[in-house]
């Protein structure tokens, strides 16, 4: 799984080959990965800035109330947001935490205004701007 962590593209000849085994097998594991859900997919690692969006904000999310109605709602619609690039649910406080690209301050602070504020259920945002990304997409330690 490390090769194809490290490039997702690699054909499974040369895959059986790093690995050691013939192609046949090893296009077999692959096939097993993939259909058990360990590979969840193959994309390309595109760099935000490269396309125009190098501003990045962490958002921690407190909601008024926390129920399955308010949750569910909450959660389609930030699933549904294209500049809603990360998100997860935390124990304790806040409720989540959202990771958000956008082109620059002016532009997050018209996405906060216009989109964040407005999200369902919502008591309370609190927004830290990431100054440099040391380590991103990582993915399991495999």
């Amino acid at each position: 799984m490390r090769h194809l962590k490290e490039d997702g593209r690699i054909t499974a000849t040369a895959l059986a080959a790093k690995v050691g085994l013939t192609v046949a097998p090893c296009h077999r594991r692959l096939r097993d990965l993939e259909q058990s859900g360990v590979i969840r997919g193959y994309k390309a690692d595109i760099d935000p800035a490269a396309v125009g969006l190098g501003f990045e904000a962490i958002v921690f999310v407190t909601l008024r109330q926390v129920d399955r109605p308010t949750m569910e709602i909450f959660e389609n619609r930030v699933a549904e947001n294209p500049n809603i690039v990360e998100a997860q649910r935390l124990f304790g406080s806040p409720d989540y935490l959202l990771k958000v690209i956008a082109a620059d301050l002016p532009s997050y602070q018209r996405f906060y205004d216009s989109e964040l504020t407005v999200l369902p259920g919502v008591e309370r945002l609190t927004s830290t701007l990431v100054m440099k990304n040391l380590k991103s997409n990582a993915g399991p330690p495999v």
